[in-house]
Order: structure tokens, then C-alpha cells, then sequence
């Protein structure tokens, strides 16, 4: 036998016993995972409400659980051995997109998903907290959405002047 039929016979049997353990990893054609991970209770009514939210935004995008996306939950309420047990437990299954909720999830995301894109909401200060760069080029593999603008504060006290004024 030659050199070359060689390494090709070998590489043939190599990847046919490979094979089902590629298929067995494998999502179901068009099929995406997402993974979230919240800092609050699962039974939380705001964090069901915001994941209701969540759930309503991505089927008007023409996204549907079973369908087309499969969401894996962490609920890390317990603080940071949760935290940190939820987060390894989500990049072990390695989802397209992870969605961090609140400050705390982002952190302990970033930490530990150097390549996995993680999208935020619910972050106070993304960029004095060091999560990201700036709002408009983040850098890294997190973007996401402030909590509130701290710009917008001053106009808070002017409105709340002309509605009560003293």
C-alpha cells in the first residue's frame, strides 16, 4: 500500500467513527440556541414579565421556541456561587448568543465567554462598570442597552418641576 492510500484510508475510518459523535452535537437543521442568564428567582414576577418581553420581541422577529430557537434558562438568584455555576453551565453549551440580564450576569458572563457574543439589557453604566468600551462601539464580544441615560437625569428634575411646581 502506498503512502497517500494510506493516509486516506486512515482519515476515512478516523472520520467515519468521528461521525456520530459531529451528529449527536449538532442542532436540528435552522435551529438556534440562546442562552439567558437573569439574576433574579425564576419565579420573580418582573423577571417573568421581562422574559415574556423577551419571548414576545424575538417571535415578532419571526423567531419561535421549538421552532427555530432553543432557550436555555439560568436563574441566578442565590448571588455568585450561582452566578458563577449558571454561567460556566451556559458556555459549556455553547449558544450562538448568550442575553445577559442586569449587571451582575454581564460580569460574570465576560469573565468567562471570550468568544460566545453576549447582548445585555438592564446594566446601569455599562461603560463605568468597564463591561464595554463605549456605547457606540462596544469592542469585545458584548453589546447591549443601558438601564437609563445618565444625560436624561437633569431633564427628570425639570419634568418633575413642571408637573409639582413648589
Amino acid at each position: 500500500m502506498r503512502r497517500r492510500e494510506f493516509i486516506t484510508a486512515l482519515g476515512g475510518a478516523v472520520a467515519t467513527s468521528a461521525w456520530p459523535l459531529t451528529v449527536l452535537a449538532q442542532h436540528p437543521k435552522g435551529m438556534r440556541r440562546i442562552g439567558v442568564l437573569s439574576a433574579v428567582a425564576a419565579d420573580d414576577p418582573v423577571g417573568r414579565v421581562r422574559i415574556a418581553a423577551f419571548l414576545l420581541g424575538l417571535q415578532q422577529l419571526g423567531w419561535t421556541v421549538g421552532g427555530n430557537i432553543q432557550i436555555e434558562y439560568r436563574w441566578a438568584a442565590g448571588g455568585g456561587d450561582d452566578m458563577r455555576t449558571y454561567t460556566a453551565e451556559l458556555v459549556a453549551l455553547a449558544p450562538e448568543v448568550i442575553f445577559a440580564a442586569g449587571g451582575t450576569s454581564l460580569g460574570s458572563l465576560l469573565k468567562a465567554a471570550r468568544a460566545i457574543p453576549i447582548v445585555f439589557a438592564i446594566v446601569p453604566d455599562p461603560v463605568g462598570s468597564v463591561f464595554v468600551d463605549s456605547l457606540s462601539r462596544p469592542g469585545g464580544n458584548a453589546t447591549g442597552f443601558m438601564q437609563f441615560e445618565y444625560n436624561l437625569s437633569g431633564k427628570w428634575l425639570e419634568l418633575l418641576k413642571e408637573i409639582a411646581p413648589v
